[in-house]
């Protein structure tokens, strides 16, 4: 089994139990050689790395995405108010709600 040095039905169980996570026998052994595989894949690549390559989060380089904050053509009042189905004194009017009193 990949990784059964390290990680071990006994481990699975402790983990398990730390989390408060009931498992069976069956899901104990299926986690242990997953567990156990990831281990593995983890130690291949950190066997790779060296300090001529970057450490990377991401494939590709992130960054802000932003844009000039521009005011452009808006709605009037009457506008915005138009479509509404009831208005009063300039202001969408809706009904209370949880019995409050407007």
């Amino acid at each position: 089994m990949p990784g059964s040095s390290e990680i071990t039905p006994a481990v699975v169980s402790h983990m398990a139990h730390l989390a408060r996570i009931a498992l069976t026998d069956e899901e104990v052994a299926k986690l242990t050689g997953e567990l156990g595989l990831i281990v593995e894949s983890v130690a291949k690549v950190t066997a790779v790395a060296t300090p001529d390559v970057p450490a990377t989060s991401h494939p590709i380089p992130l960054g802000m995405v932003t844009r000039m904050d521009v005011v452009g053509q808006t709605l009037t009042a009457e506008q915005a108010l138009s479509g509404a189905p009831a208005t009063q004194d300039g202001q969408f009017k809706v009904s209370s709600i949880l019995g409050e009193e407007q």
